[in-house]
């Protein structure tokens, strides 16, 4: 969070970024750059996308930029963060997609239209689980946790919901999380979990396994 360590532009796999503030740094974490890769967003020979593409949670917009760039007709950016909304709609025009990519300030999926639904929804989400009753003390810090686990029980329940017919819900998980809890979770909610892809690292000394996960009803 210290202003030296928070550039206003950084660069990611060979494209500049705008950062603003308060906003999850990519250049700080490997996280952003899994997800791309997961996505099939980054691979050599990159397949074209098309359709349309929520992602929740989108930080800087690296991800539903990109995505727009690879092909994909509408893009919808939401974040619980205002400032993360105003970043990825600078990402955009910087990008010459903003009249593909709407920025949409949101809880998960609280602030979408009702109805509106999509071809892929996806979330990288913050998989480290804090207390229940833990509160957040900046708006940075929901980058990283769920308190409770309680908003991945209501992506698990709600995103298959926003799908067009034939469409994925999306979670970008990692070893570092509670999988048995999100499998209990989907039970719960009469979900099932498949991995679709998996990338595996080592982040300070440490293996650890990031997971692409599809979740169908």
């Amino acid at each position: 969070m210290r202003p030296e360590h928070r550039p206003a532009a950084f660069s990611l796999r060979g494209r500049q970024w705008d950062l603003l503030e308060t906003v999850f740094a990519p250049l700080h974490a490997g996280t952003t750059e899994i997800v791309l890769d997961l996505l099939g967003l980054t691979e050599t020979e990159p397949q074209p996308w098309s359709g349309t593409f929520l992602e929740i949670g989108c930080g800087t917009g690296v991800v539903a930029v990109t995505a727009a760039l690879a092909g994909c007709e509408r893009v919808v950016a939401s974040d619980i963060n205002a400032e993360a909304v105003a970043n990825t709609a600078l990402n955009a025009r910087r990008h010459g997609v903003a009249d593909r990519v709407r920025a949409v300030h949101s809880d998960l999926f609280a602030g979408l239209p009702d109805g509106e639904l999509f071809d892929t929804v996806m979330w990288s989400s913050p998989y480290v689980r804090a207390p229940d009753g833990y509160r957040f003390t900046t708006p940075l810090e929901r980058a990283y946790v769920d308190p409770g686990y309680a908003a991945h029980e209501r992506y698990v329940a709600e995103a298959p919901r926003r799908l067009a017919p034939g469409g994925r819900a999306l979670l970008h998980f990692s070893s570092r999380g509670d999988l048995a809890r999100l499998r209990r979770i989907a039970e719960r909610e009469g979900r099932q979990l498949e991995v679709l892809r998996r990338h595996a690292v080592v982040d300070r000394g440490d293996p650890v396994e990031h997971f692409l996960i599809d979740i169908r009803s």
